[in-house]
């Protein structure tokens, strides 16, 4: 990427040669160049939020900007940006969206997330730390960013307007005003699961901001919950895995319905761990849990699992791809015991069941309906 301090060499995480994807687009080119443009001072405080791989910081890296992610993939694949441009570790402060900001900020860039809510959640953190004369610029591909977008920015920081279109991106330029009375924070957000769904029908879900279907429960983990392995009867402490857990409402079911089995949460996400960790405590689950943020099955050791619950994504940000749901698919191969099952639902036009059983030798269907398939796959 080539930019007005520099040109760095990026890569996302984790790095595949086979990988097409970019780690950056127009929107980063285009920020970047407006900073350089309009001469923005960057000697104060600047905090990078929702840089996708790191490309921002890394451009940036000489004027040690903090970056904040909801990704820990993107977390990883700054550090290994920033170490390929030769910048020393610790000189850009990384931090998570469960971690504070800092008390003060001179520049803030906004990435524009796929989720509304978890920017209105971010900015909501940012906004007592912006003052009158702090720098707020956001970005994004043109469709990336709706009016909706531009009112959070209006409502929250302050007047707001959008520049012209480059390459298909855009600028958000925003005025803080301090003075602006803001909305109370909506997150986290909890509600009632409904009947019928077993061991979590009429239990309580917490979701913080940006958690798929951080408002209801999506149809698809609606219709996975009610086809989820019954616990053996005659084998206690089963290890189970909640692959991509979200909000760890399938994982907490399995608790419920097996106080027995040792669950493991995890998930790229800080917002979905901290969802999970915070509907397993809402629920006063009995037996043991264990919560990480992490690239799937990536440190569980080799035959050390039983089941493994998978609901993959199919979207890296706006590019369609079933690199995730391969990587997951392998590391519960590697990381099940003999014997041990993965059991994934997904839509059915997704054909899992292709790769399933070019990696197991098997799959079978459990049960299926218009839209999803629940699948089973058991290593031999």
């Amino acid at each position: 990427m080539t930019t007005a301090w520099g040109a760095p060499v990026l890569a996302r995480f984790p790095e595949d040669p086979r990988d097409r994807l970019r780690a950056w687009d127009a929107s980063d080119e285009y920020l970047l160049g407006h900073l350089d443009r309009e001469e923005v001072p960057l000697d104060g405080t600047v905090v990078v939020v929702g840089d996708r791989w790191g490309a921002l910081v890394t451009a940036l890296a000489e004027y040690r900007p903090t970056q904040i992610t909801d990704s820990w993939l993107g977390q990883e694949a700054t550090r290994a940006n920033l170490a390929r441009a030769g910048v020393e570790p610790g000189t850009v402060p990384l931090l998570t969206t469960q971690d504070p900001p800092p008390g003060r900020i001179d520049v803030l860039l906004v990435r524009v997330p796929k989720s509304l809510a978890l920017l209105e959640d971010q900015l909501l953190r940012l906004a007592p730390s912006v003052h009158a004369g702090t720098v707020v610029v956001g970005t994004g591909m043109v469709k990336e960013i709706h009016t909706s977008t531009l009112n959070l920015f209006d409502r929250i920081i302050g007047p707001t307007r959008t520049s012209l279109a480059e390459k298909k991106a855009r600028l958000i330029l925003c005025t803080p005003d301090p003075a602006l009375a803001r909305p109370a924070a909506p997150w986290p957000y909890s509600y009632r699961l409904p009947d019928g769904i077993g061991a979590v029908s009429g239990r309580t879900v917490v979701n913080h901001a940006g958690v798929f279907c951080a408002d209801r429960l999506d149809i698809g983990t609606r219709f996975f919950l009610r086809h989820l392995p019954q616990p053996p009867s005659k084998r206690p402490g089963l290890r189970v895995v909640d692959l991509g857990c979200g909000n760890g409402v399938v994982g907490t079911a399995v608790a419920l319905a097996d106080p027995r089995a040792e669950v493991l949460f995890v998930d790229e996400s800080f917002q979905a761990v901290a969802s999970a960790q915070a509907t397993y405590r809402a629920n006063d689950v009995p037996g043991h849990a264990e919560f990480r943020v992490g690239d799937g099955l990536t440190g569980v050791p080799d035959s050390s699992v039983d089941l493994v619950l998978n609901n993959p994504p199919f979207h890296s940000h706006q590019a369609t791809s079933d690199a995730t749901a391969w990587r997951m698919f392998s590391g519960a191969l590697r990381a099940l015991r003999p014997g041990g099952e993965l059991r994934v639902v997904g839509n059915r036009h997704l054909g899992y069941h292709v790769k399933l059983r070019r990696l197991f030798g098997n799959s079978e269907v459990v049960a299926s309906d218009r839209k999803f398939v629940v699948l089973r796959a058991v290593k031999r």
